[in-house]
């Protein structure tokens, strides 16, 4: 069977790289996916999209292979899934993830939900096992929190679990928003500070989505901006910082110390900033909230409503 496998997926490899050097490219293709066999339980699985072994942990099964997306090292999972795993994932690759390792698994499902929806990668990864791609209806990448864990539990022969764990984390926002009703309405604006300059993210992704969950409103001036290539963010120069400023202001630092952030000259010279109304994440609040798994979301709820109670009052 292994053999076999390898056999596979090297002839697929092949193809991918005769097709590179032709010179023909691929365009992402949300939709590309499979259905499993939901009278049997996959043993051996291998969960390669953003969230997607987090998202089997939270439904009871662990992946034999892991993609790190958030480069969290040892388990590939960040501290709100230690202890789920009885024995370490093999780590495989993100953007890049090495066929041949992941055939070498002898997965009998992969789960690749969301991710890039790249035709020539799922039709790879199906010449291995049954593979989940991206759900028909979603963009590639921001597959939401609901169809990632419905998606995947169907896959696993799980739902009921996965319609409890949606429901669990329902009702912790739905009480959350209940009880700080001055959120309703309040402008957000999340942004992001990199080593290449400062953006902000845009309805769709994980980042504003868990705020409108508290009752907030994207800031009107960024949902005005072009969307940038990743379809989940936009660019703004240094010089046109201010059009972030909203009734609260969230940073998440990538790759750039939190620190240095915040001492950042033009952002304090936002007024949000300057009336004490910015939060700017540190590394595992800040994973935990863009990762958007059931686990990491609901570890995240906590300390985001903690944090923003920190503010005070609203304008």
């Amino acid at each position: 069977m292994l053999l076999t496998r390898r056999h596979l997926v090297l002839g697929a490899v092949g193809t991918l790289a005769l097709t590179s050097a032709c010179g023909s490219g691929t365009e992402p293709e949300s939709g590309a996916t499979a259905t499993a066999d939901p009278t049997t339980t996959p043993q051996r699985v291998v969960a390669l999209g953003w969230g997607d072994a987090e998202t089997a942990l939270a439904l009871g099964v662990q992946p034999v292979g892991a993609s790190d997306w958030l480069a969290f090292g040892g388990e590939g999972v960040g501290p709100w899934a230690a202890g789920l795993y009885d024995t370490p994932p093999q780590i495989i690759g993100t953007l890049e993830p090495s066929y041949e390792a992941i055939a070498a698994l002898e997965p009998d499902l992969i789960l690749d939900v969301k991710s890039s929806g790249d035709r020539q990668r799922y039709d790879t990864l199906s010449g291995i096992a049954t593979t989940i791609g991206v759900p028909a209806g979603s963009e590639n990448y921001l597959t939401s929190q609901r169809d990632q864990v419905t998606t995947i539990a169907e896959a696993l022969g799980r739902t009921e679990e996965g319609e409890r764990l949606l429901a669990g984390i329902d009702d912790a926002f739905t009480a959350a928003a209940a009880a700080h009703p001055q959120w309703e309405g309040a402008t957000f604006t999340a942004a992001s500070r990199t080593t290449r300059g400062w953006g902000a993210y845009v309805a769709g992704s994980e980042r504003v989505a868990f705020a409108e969950r508290l009752g907030f409103v994207q800031n009107p001036a960024v949902a005005a901006l072009p969307v940038g290539e990743t379809g989940f963010s936009v660019p703004i120069s240094a010089e046109q910082l201010e059009v972030v400023d909203a009734d609260v202001v969230v940073v998440f630092p990538i790759g750039v110390p939190a620190q240095e952030v915040l001492a950042d000259p033009v952002l304090t010279s936002v007024p949000a900033a300057a009336a004490g109304r910015l939060l700017v994440f540190e590394k595992d609040l800040a994973a935990a909230y863009s990762l958007s798994s059931v686990l990491s979301t609901r570890w995240a709820l906590d300390r985001v409503v903690t944090r923003l109670e920190g503010l005070g009052d609203l304008p």
